[in-house]
Formats: structure tokens, C-alpha cells, sequence
């Protein structure tokens, strides 16, 4: 090998590092960890709210409008979600108050929001409004637990499988870690 060709050691460490460009796509798909319970409470509310106004106007719109929240907020956080923008900007500030809880089960609960929020919309597309309707309700009555009594169904769920080992514990360890835990 002549030496033109040959790398010497010291020549790849004088070279510069690479420079990485582009978009940093976590940071794009990121959901805040910790999340403010009160925050989230309100989004709730706030679907419940809208859930109910579509349930008695029987708009079909009303139900893409929820599906489309639901998969923003689980997809990007609150950042670019209507009502949880509302939420976390305008009107958790005005209570004074934070209580920070764990992200990750919030996001699966989100997730479990936009499940059964695009569900109701197919069975409503699909000519099945009836079957929509239930489906909705059933959203509705998940929402209110979360706004008016604090209790989220989509984090109990989420723990019950993190138990099972279904959920790895490091995607939650304030989840699985007591001590963690702040009140």
C-alpha cells in the first residue's frame, strides 16, 4: 500500500467530525415528561365538552375534530394540539397550581383517547352511527373520570400492563419506583 492511500491514525483524529444535519425527529415526536395533572385534567374537560356538543349534534365532523386532537396530542404532545394548547398555555396557568405527574402513561392514555375516538369515526363512516355514538359515550365517560375525579383510566391501564411486563419499566420509572414518585 502506497502511503497516499493509507489513513494514519493521526489523520482520522485530525479530521473533523462529521456534522449532522436535518431534522431531529424525537424531538418532534417528543411528549413532555412530567406532565402538569392539572393540564391534563382540563384537556379532559375540554373533550368531554366538545364529545358531548358532537354526540348532541350528531356531527360527523365533531368526531374527526376529536380523533384529529387525540392523535396530535399523542403524536407531538401539546404543542400543536388545539385544546391542549388552551390547556397547558392559558388555562392551567390561570390556576396557580402544578402537580406533576409521569408523561408516559398521560401519552398512552392519549393514545388510548385516539383509538377510540378514530374507532367512532370509521363506525360513523362506515354508516354505523349508533355503534359511533356508544363508542363516543363510552369516550366521554372515560374524559369525565379523568376531569372531574382525577382519576385517568388510560394510566391505570398503562400500570396494570407495565406490571404484567407488557411495558418495560424503564419506559416509566417513576411508574414502577415508589420513591420516585412525588405527591
Amino acid at each position: 500500500m502506497s502511503e497516499s492511500t493509507s489513513l494514519q491514525p493521526a489523520d482520522v483524529k485530525d479530521s473533523p467530525a462529521p456534522v449532522r444535519s436535518g431534522v431531529d425527529w424525537r424531538a418532534v415526536f417528543a411528549f413532555p415528561n412530567p406532565v402538569n395533572e392539572y393540564a391534563a385534567r382540563i384537556t379532559a374537560g375540554l373533550v368531554v365538552l366538545l364529545a358531548a356538543a358532537t354526540l348532541l349534534s350528531g356531527s360527523g365532523w365533531g368526531l374527526l375534530v376529536i380523533a384529529a386532537g387525540f392523535w396530535l396530542r399523542v403524536l407531538f404532545g401539546p404543542r400543536v394540539s388545539p385544546l391542549a394548547l388552551l390547556s397547558v398555555k392559558v388555562l392551567a396557568p390561570r390556576l396557580g397550581r402544578t402537580r406533576l405527574v409521569p408523561g408516559p402513561p398521560k401519552r398512552f392514555a392519549q393514545g388510548m383517547g385516539a383509538f377510540v375516538s378514530t374507532t367512532a369515526l370509521v363506525l360513523f363512516i362506515a354508516g354505523a352511527v349508533p355503534a359511533a355514538w356508544i363508542v363516543l359515550a363510552v369516550l366521554i365517560a372515560a374524559a369525565s373520570l379523568e376531569a372531574f375525579a382525577g382519576f385517568c383510566l388510560g394510566c391505570v391501564i398503562f400500570g396494570l400492563l407495565q406490571r404484567r411486563g407488557l411495558i418495560p419499566d424503564d419506559v416509566c420509572e417513576a411508574c414502577n419506583n415508589v420513591s420516585l414518585r412525588k405527591s
